[in-house]
Formats: structure tokens, sequence, C-alpha cells
């Protein structure tokens, strides 16, 4: 049977991890992104706080712009004797798309990562209207 929500998750959960709290990255921490037009391109501002460099992918694929995360954490506490007294881990991924348009070209964009934030700057370019063919069914009589 679950316990009413009380202080947060439940009850249960708030008593079990009094001594030691809890490490918890929320939705709206991962991967928050600002998007800036700056007249002839966008610049993306993407923080991913803990993730290194070599954790971070992108990839431009059918118009659309992907940014793949991903994070493996230890923290391991151990007393005079080498014991253990706290041991967590975190291990996990995120990833978010933008579509930029099928115009852009792997070679146009351009991007940096540095201290956690991952700066992006994408190009505009002009969309090309898609050309109607038009197919006419010849009428005999």
């Amino acid at each position: 049977m679950l316990m009413p929500s009380v202080f947060g998750e439940n009850l249960i959960d708030d008593f079990f991890d009094f001594p030691f709290g809890t490490y918890t990255v929320s939705n709206t921490e991962m991967m928050r992104t600002d998007i800036k037009d700056n007249g002839d391109s966008y610049e993306i501002v993407m923080n991913l706080p803990g993730t290194k460099k070599e954790n971070v992918k992108a990839e431009l694929k059918d118009g659309y712009l992907t940014i793949q995360a991903s994070s493996d954490t230890r923290n391991d506490e151990k007393d005079e004797n080498g014991r253990y007294i706290r041991r967590e881990r975190y291990t996990g991924s995120c990833s978010r798309s933008f579509y930029v348009g099928e115009q852009v070209t792997q070679e146009d964009i351009k991007a940096k990562f540095e201290n956690g934030t991952l700066v992006i700057n994408v190009p505009k370019k002009e969309q090309k209207p898609a050309v109607e063919d038009n197919k006419y069914i010849a009428i005999e009589g």
C-alpha cells in the first residue's frame, strides 16, 4: 500500500533518506537550453552539468540536430579502515532534437563545449520552396 505524499515523494522516503539526503537531478535542470536569434544564425546554449566533453555527441540527420549526453558518476566514501560508509552511483543519458532545416550541412554548424556548457551556432539558410509537380491526366475525346 502506498503512503500519502506529505513531504515530497512519500513519507517513507523522507524517513529513510534522513541522515544522507538524496542526489537527484530534475528533468528541468538537465539539458536546459536557450536559443538566441542572432539575425543570420541561431545560437543554442545548453547546460550539461557534470558531463564531460567526450560524453557529448551532436548529429545532423534529415534536417534534425540531435544532441546526446551521457553521464557515469560514482561517489565512494570510506572510513579509515577502508570500509564503505556511503556508495552512490548515477548512470544516465538524455537527448534533445531541434529541426534546423535540410539545407544546413554538418560543415555549417560550429560547436564549443566549455565548463559544462555547450554552445552551438547554426546558420540560417533559405528554405527552398517546394516545387509542385502537377501531373495531369490526358483526357481523350
